[in-house]
């Protein structure tokens, strides 16, 4: 689109169906790689990417005219078939259903990719789910605690 300006960026959370620790910390920069392609591909940016064994973030510069709901599924999508070709994991991989999006400013993009790059120390005193509902009440996302995640264990019927 002609003198059409933007600045978009888009800091994504979603996590491994289950909450399950999946992804193998000596296969994640592979994982980086292969999703950064992903999305270079559909004419966007990685700013900053990192996951946790049960979880993924990643900061996108974004243009105006491609949904992000539609490159989520592209990522989500792509990266479970990589993921279950490579035989990462036993059985299968999968995303859990959804994911979060936050929206900054770019004077505060420095702040945003420390904070992803720095996931394994923040995580050292703080759980996922901690960290996820912290996010979702500092930018004021109404949800219901009990369908924000959905947990390995709450798919084992009762004894």
């Amino acid at each position: 689109m002609a003198n059409t300006y933007t600045q978009l960026y888009i800091h994504i959370v979603f996590a491994v169906k289950g909450r399950q620790s999946l992804i193998p910390k000596h296969h994640k920069e592979e994982l980086h790689r292969y999703i950064t392609g992903i999305v270079t591909n559909r004419k966007q940016k990685v700013i900053q990417i990192n996951s946790m064994p049960d979880h993924i973030h990643i900061l996108i510069g974004m243009t105006p005219d491609f949904s992000l709901s539609d490159l989520v599924r592209d990522i989500k999508v792509s990266s479970t078939k990589f993921i279950n070709k490579k035989r990462w994991v036993v059985g299968q991989f999968k995303w859990q259903e959804g994911f979060s999006a936050f929206s900054y400013s770019h004077s505060q993009l420095g702040d945003v990719a420390r904070y992803i790059r720095n996931q394994e120390n923040h995580h050292s005193h703080r759980t996922f789910r901690e960290e996820y509902l912290e996010l979702l009440k500092r930018f004021d996302i109404a949800h219901d605690e009990k369908y924000v995640f959905e947990s390995i264990d709450e798919n084992v019927p009762e004894a």
